[in-house]
């Protein structure tokens, strides 16, 4: 009987070549970081055909020198080498010039899909960090900007000045903007009554998700149990829409929609125990499952992970008491005995 490797399904599914898969599965590791993830992806077979034109290599180089992460034996005439060094200007909002802009659009339409393939094979083998680096990294490629950048860098007329301000002010989250008295904000921001409208318009668009857990039959737990945990999401501000609107991403070379995670894991163990992906509309109720460890006490993590928008990301302590697992053979051997 003939039956798909897992890498295989996930190759077909994202409609990547298998070199690609192999590429992912030998290179990937537990401790694979942010630096090695976007060397990663920029090696894709996907990249083969992005041109390097007549000098370009020249150019390549000079953005290269301002680029944060130093690329290891770096050669500009290579298509990877340059999908690297345009990952890393995108995330800095450095121009790169016409032609290269139109070559970015290329790599960004590609990389969504082998940032989740991505996903699927670092879950696959159960490692937690990497795969909450890789939805990090989708993040900023939707959005044009490095994790450690300012969420407001995503609001329309926000510089990186205009981000420093709001910071010293304590306003660090799109939420904090949201909450502060509109003469506040006015005071703050010193935008034009339109540039206001546009950052009010696409606020709203930012999505608020409220999020309930609950472990089934949480007090009956046995060792080599299948443990359900049940996730409820509502987004917030639902009375106003209908329709979840599209993601607001004007660097992003086509229109998005929504993506999100849910992932249960032992940061301290870097252990992943339960993904799942699911387009969130409205409202959701979600089920995540995965065996019981050895009797004891554990805390893991429930993670709300969204794959377009930086800093609304959610995390919840999740506590679970596992019993010892009763021994069905004594249990059995006893049944015998007193048949006889």
């Amino acid at each position: 009987e003939v039956s798909p490797l897992n890498l295989g399904m996930i190759a077909s599914y994202y409609y990547i070549q298998y070199t690609t898969i192999e590429l992912f599965s030998s290179s990937l590791q537990a401790t694979t970081k942010l630096k090695g993830l976007i060397e990663i992806i920029s090696s894709a077979a996907e990249f083969d055909a992005l041109p390097v034109r007549h000098r370009e290599d020249d150019a390549l180089q000079q953005l290269a020198m301002h680029c944060p992460q130093q690329i290891e034996d770096a050669r500009y005439n290579d298509p990877h080498c340059k999908t690297n060094v345009l990952l890393q200007c995108h995330f800095s909002r450095r121009d790169a010039g016409r032609e290269m802009a139109a070559d970015l659009d290329f790599v960004l339409d590609k990389a969504t899909r082998l940032l989740q393939a991505t996903v699927d094979v670092i879950s696959s083998s159960g490692w937690l960090a990497p795969a909450l680096a890789t939805m990090e990294l989708s993040q900023m490629c939707v959005q044009g900007v490095w994790d450690r950048d300012s969420a407001l860098l995503q609001l329309p007329h926000f510089g990186r000045d205009l981000a420093k301000k709001c910071t010293a002010a304590g306003i660090e989250s799109v939420f904090d903007l949201m909450d502060m008295e509109d003469d506040e904000r006015r005071e703050l921001l010193s935008m034009t009554p339109a540039q206001l409208a546009d950052v009010a318009r696409v606020c709203n668009r930012y999505p608020n998700i409220d999020l309930n857990f609950e472990v089934e039959d949480a007090d009956e737990i046995a060792s080599g149990d299948a443990v359900s945990v049940v996730v409820q999401l509502q987004r917030e501000g639902v009375d106003e829409m209908t329709t979840v609107p599209k993601v607001h991403a004007p660097r992003f070379p086509k229109p998005k929609e929504e993506g999100w995670w849910l992932v249960i894991g032992d940061p301290k163990t870097n252990t992943l125990l339960s993904i799942k992906r699911i387009t969130l509309q409205l409202k959701a109720k979600v089920k995540l499952d995965f065996v019981a460890p050895d009797p004891g006490e554990y805390t893991y993590t429930l993670y709300l992970m969204c794959d377009s928008y930086l800093g609304c990301d959610q995390e919840y302590e999740l506590k679970l008491s596992v019993g010892e697992a009763e021994d069905d053979d004594e249990d059995g051997t006893e049944d015998d005995e007193e048949e006889d």
